[in-house]
């Protein structure tokens, strides 16, 4: 199989130029020479046929060629906002949830996270989890990468919601709560958010903030799942209703 990379900048037919850095670092790992082919993805959908031209010492010149209009992305967009656990779980959990086809992950700080993230860590965690979901989506085929938005206080994050957007939302609830599968309609589209609590769960007052924004309680069954399982299961439940 042919070595898939994410470049940001727009990709067109003939164009020649330089890989950023790690994609470069890609091609050397894989000992590419000139003339050997790969694959590039900008994320503005499908994916480029591309060659080798030059192999430097720590630079790659590749040509691009045709673009081939695959689409593999989900028919609808599931977003997830999560208050983080702890970084080699993150980690995890973002690999997994570009595998499963998220499209957006919101890294939240809650009143039991356990994870304490600001300002330039902050920052330098959350450049490292996109650069994990660059990874994941080369890995797996995607053709889009989830974007991974900056850490925010929960707080902040639903009063700056916008009101529409969103064909549900859901708050994952450790209390009793109807079960996904009787929210959801078979077959539905546009775009879903799920609100996931840290290690512990969110506040009695988190959950009930999330319900007066247009939340509505959900479960994932009986089962109490770890931080870093939760927001996966939505989206694998999620995949697996609006497909039905």
């Amino acid at each position: 199989m042919s070595l898939r990379l994410f470049v940001e900048s727009p990709l067109s037919a003939d164009l020649e130029f330089a890989l950023p850095e790690d994609a470069a670092r890609h091609v050397q790992v894989r000992r590419l020479q000139p003339g050997d082919a790969l694959r590039l993805f900008d994320g503005r959908g499908g994916e480029w046929a591309a060659q080798v031209t030059r192999m430097g010492k720590r630079d790659v010149d590749v040509r691009v060629g045709a673009h081939e209009a695959v689409e593999r992305e989900l028919p609808f967009q599931l977003e997830i906002a999560l208050g983080m656990p702890t970084n080699e779980r993150m980690d995890a959990l973002i690999e997994k949830a570009t595998e499963l086809g998220a499209a957006a992950i919101q890294p939240l700080q809650t009143e039991r996270s356990v994870l304490r993230l600001d300002g330039e860590r902050a920052a330098r965690r959350v450049a490292h989890w996109q650069a994990v979901a660059v990874g994941a989506a080369e890995q797996s085929g995607r053709t889009r990468v989830p974007v991974v938005a900056p850490v925010c206080g929960v707080a902040a994050w639903l009063a700056a919601l916008p009101d529409d957007g969103h064909a549900g939302r859901f708050v994952m609830s450790t209390g009793s709560a109807p079960a996904l599968a009787r929210a959801v309609a078979p077959a539905a589209t546009g775009r879903w958010l799920a609100l996931s609590g840290p290690e512990g769960g969110l506040a009695a007052d988190e959950e009930a903030a999330a319900v007066a924004r247009g939340f509505a309680r959900v479960s994932l069954g009986g089962l109490i799942l770890r931080a870093d399982t939760a927001p996966l299961a939505w989206l694998a439940q999620m995949a697996v209703l609006l497909q039905a």
